[in-house]
């Protein structure tokens, strides 16, 4: 697993951040506005934002005295070719499990 995907699973790894990537799929925000959803601190929140933009799941950009917080939908790519290189084995599994399947019930 790449440095990248690794970053990108230890942020989607706690709910609140989870809760913030679900947020910021609705539309972009300021820390301010992620803020109002929680019950915790500004720094607490800051402290999320940062994993999840060093993971690269979230994009921040300057406007004005404003930083705009984006989902990055980009980011989830590294995690995407992660899990579809697992998914070839559970294809595998499955065809044989049907296979049994269906030799049993022509028996």
């Amino acid at each position: 697993m790449d440095a990248l995907a690794v970053k990108s699973f230890k942020a989607l790894g706690d709910p609140t951040r989870q809760q913030i990537l679900a947020l910021l799929a609705e539309q972009d925000m300021t820390i301010g506005q992620v803020v109002d959803h929680f019950d915790m601190t500004r720094a607490g929140v800051k402290k999320h934002m940062k994993l999840l933009e060093v993971g690269q799941l979230i994009t921040v950009k300057a406007e004005g005295r404003e930083r705009i917080n984006s989902l990055n939908r980009e980011g989830f790519k590294s995690i995407m070719q992660w899990i579809a290189y697992f998914d070839q084995f559970w294809d595998d599994k499955l065809d044989a499990l049907a296979s049994l399947v269906e030799q049993e019930e022509q028996k």
